[in-house]
């Protein structure tokens, strides 16, 4: 059985107050990926991990939250730590570049 990590899903949501003049950072999908943890493939572990990131003006994750646990704390952690890493587009405020918490669900899924 060939197993897999998913992936990143679930787009960006700006989080906090709504303002139209608020575009929130995105996450470079394609660069964001993270091996799956060898205890969870182990254990079979599978899950989704709801965070809440900020991200600088310059696009790097400044603080990370678990929202929403995937049930398993290996994936929670390694979804966090690969997040963490990822470059972003910055998001902006009245169109200038600007730190902006970002909502990211990020999934791992066994083949």
């Amino acid at each position: 059985m060939n197993k897999s990590l998913l992936g990143l899903i679930a787009a960006v949501f700006v989080t906090g107050a709504a303002s139209a003049a608020v575009v929130p950072a995105a996450p470079d999908v394609d660069k964001c990926k993270a091996d799956y943890p060898r205890a969870a493939l182990v254990n079979d572990e599978e899950g989704k991990v709801s965070m809440a990131l900020l991200v600088s003006a310059g696009g790097q994750v400044k603080d990370a939250r678990v929202e929403k646990s995937s049930g398993y704390r290996t994936l929670d952690k390694a979804a966090v730590k690969s997040v963490a890493t990822c470059k972003f587009t910055p998001g902006t405020k009245d169109g200038a570049p600007a730190d902006t918490w970002t909502r990211v669900d990020y999934a791992w899924k066994l083949d």
